[in-house]
């Protein structure tokens, strides 16, 4: 039995991004092709989304040039691809504020928003310092604070503090402090509905980059590297990693890193439009393949 069906969709890239910013010490790898993408759950009569990417307008599209991020297509175009639209959606797990993951809010009018409390109040705080800690506001849009503000105003936010079972059935959300942001969280979803379940799949937003993170680069002695990009220490990123291992009984496969341009070696998927993919993580018992 299967509840909910998972699909990661890719909705612009970046060609040339340094490894070493997704892999920890990664200085002597060269760059890789970093896709930028959110994930769609379909099921239970619900239909969800972890994250929503940005929208290429204003400074959302001044912080992609500047990582060097292009093809962005929107949420509209690329829900199609599984028959989706904006409006469909009605519940969204934010794993935290960065631009490319909180900036596309406005495109979902009937969607209520859940993202760490924590995560929102440390950004303004960021927000509040002097010139000389800028760097704590690397890929921020202060206008998605103000955005989540306004969510909170007309009843669409729902601030959580640390870990929160069942925000769906079967669905879970874990905070993971103090790692990529000062307020990250990662969705774990039991898709057989069980406590203990042998049908896990975690969703881990920017906590993990690459397959590497989880799994070292020699096969033969595998072991945790952290992410590249973080405010937080690099003991709580390698605790994460474990943490959500032991989750899914140490089957990483089921720990799906949405900027990982290998996905398709792994999962069924296909081109959705100008080198965008769609990959099919798991479907819900009785839904047809989107990319069959």
């Amino acid at each position: 039995m299967a509840d909910y069906s998972i699909w990661v969709l890719e909705y612009a890239e970046c060609n040339k991004n340094p490894v070493a910013g997704v892999v920890y010490g990664a200085h002597d790898k060269g760059t890789c092709r970093l896709p930028y993408a959110y994930v769609l759950i379909k099921g239970n009569g619900f239909n969800a989304m972890v994250d929503v990417g940005y929208n290429h307008t204003e400074y959302g599209e001044t912080i992609a040039n500047e990582f060097g991020v292009g093809n962005w297509h929107s949420a509209r175009e690329v829900l199609s691809h599984a028959d989706m639209t904006p409006e469909d959606i009605t519940h969204i797990f934010i794993t935290h504020a960065h631009y490319d993951h909180m900036g596309g809010i406005a495109a979902f009018p009937n969607a209520t928003f859940y993202i760490q409390e924590r995560e929102l109040s440390k950004w303004v705080w960021a927000m509040s310092l002097d010139q000389r800690f800028k760097v704590l506001q690397a890929a921020l849009d202060p206008g998605d604070i103000l955005r989540a503000v306004d969510l909170a105003r007309s009843g669409r936010l729902v601030c959580v503090q640390g870990d929160r079972a069942d925000v769906l059935p079967g669905i879970d959300l874990h905070a993971a402090y103090d790692t990529h942001t000062w307020g990250s969280q990662y969705v774990h979803i039991r898709n057989d509905g069980m406590q203990d379940s042998d049908d896990g799949w975690i969703l881990a937003g920017d906590l993990v980059y690459r397959f590497e993170n989880l799994e070292g680069w020699d096969p033969q002695t595998p072991s945790y590297v952290p992410i590249g990009f973080y405010v937080g220490s690099t003991t709580n990123n390698v605790l994460v990693l474990d943490e959500m291992s032991k989750l899914v009984g140490g089957e990483h496969r089921r720990i799906v890193p949405i900027h990982e341009d290998r996905l398709h070696q792994r999962f069924p998927s296909r081109e959705t439009v100008d080198g965008l993919r769609m990959t099919e993580i798991t479907l819900a018992d009785g839904e047809a393949s989107k990319v069959a």
